[in-house]
């Protein structure tokens, strides 16, 4: 997954709160390996269901994750779709983690 999100885009990639998180104009995506699965997050997740309706929103911010657990395909297609998506709305809507935002 992680070869993915770096193919699809040139994001910056850190260490943040113990995960992979990805920055492109502000943050964008996550990855938080747990003992019993995987969340792949969108800080624009809402705006990314159509694309792929498994994310789910949650709280009031527009963060939205997709829960794997082990069997669970990745499909490198979405997620590049996912990415680039998630990396065009950050330069049109700006950093989502700005108060404006």
């Amino acid at each position: 997954m992680r070869r993915d999100v770096r193919a699809a885009a040139p994001p910056d990639e850190r260490i943040k709160w113990t995960h992979l998180v990805y920055f492109s104009n502000g943050p964008l995506l996550l990855i938080r390996a747990e003992e019993k699965r995987v969340l792949f997050g969108f800080w624009r997740g809402k705006r990314l269901r159509e694309i792929a309706p498994r994310l789910k929103a949650g709280g009031k911010y527009e963060l939205a994750t997709w829960e794997l657990r082990e069997g669970d395909s990745v499909d490198a297609v979405l997620v590049t779709k996912l990415v680039q998506e998630a990396v065009r709305l950050n330069d049109e809507l700006g950093d989502p983690a700005a108060r404006s935002a």
